[in-house]
């Protein structure tokens, strides 16, 4: 069976104006802590990225945070992570953030957030990479999403239920059991290795 020993998190540099939004990044830290995964994620210390990197600190997890050089002031480096990976562009971030992770989480976020998911479903459709995608769909944040891509699939878009297949949940604790059941059946290398198609993004 296959260990995630990484999850990348994608979500917002900003809060949001639903509390429940930054309530769920904090459980989450702490359940990745406790649950002995390493988060990996965007660098920043303010928003949702603030509050999940905190409370992965705060708990004893490993925080890897990996943003562009442009965005260090900006965005404001989190200070506490115990690895830091300044890159040169947004290209290489998503490549590195890629290479480091086992699996990809979504929480609440904006434009960029939605971009980087996009991006990894789309890679997963194409069948360059095994590892699973889920959204945490906290306040029903991810559904218009949900809709969306049933809607690409009734209009003959989406051709295969099999490779658009990403995880979706309304519950922070329910995240880590369907991570650990989507990888299952995953040779170990094909979940921990980057594949070359990848690596030359």
């Amino acid at each position: 069976m296959s260990k995630i020993r990484t999850v990348c998190v994608y979500c917002g540099s900003s809060p949001g104006n639903n509390p429940a939004f930054v309530a769920a990044a904090r459980q989450f830290g702490a359940i990745l802590a406790q649950s002995g995964i390493g988060l990996v994620y965007g660098g920043g210390s303010g928003g949702l990225m603030g509050a999940l990197a905190t409370a992965v600190a705060d708990h004893g997890g490993h925080v890897t945070g990996i943003i562009p050089d442009f965005l260090t002031a900006r965005e404001r480096m989190f200070t506490r992570a115990q690895e830091i990976i300044v890159t040169r562009d947004m290209h290489e971030r998503k490549r590195v953030m890629f290479e480091r992770a086992d699996a990809f989480v979504a929480l609440p976020g904006g434009i960029g957030t939605l971009e980087e998911l996009v991006e990894q479903l789309t890679w997963a459709q194409l069948g360059r990479h095994r590892k699973p995608i889920l959204l945490i769909n906290i306040e029903e944040f991810w559904q218009p999403l949900n809709d969306l891509v049933g809607h690409m699939r009734t209009l003959g878009f989406i051709h295969s239920e099999v490779l658009v297949n990403y995880l979706v949940t309304e519950g922070v604790e329910d995240v880590v059991p369907k991570l650990l059941n989507a990888v299952r059946d995953v040779p170990e290398p094909v979940l921990h290795e980057a594949t070359p198609e990848i690596e030359h993004l």
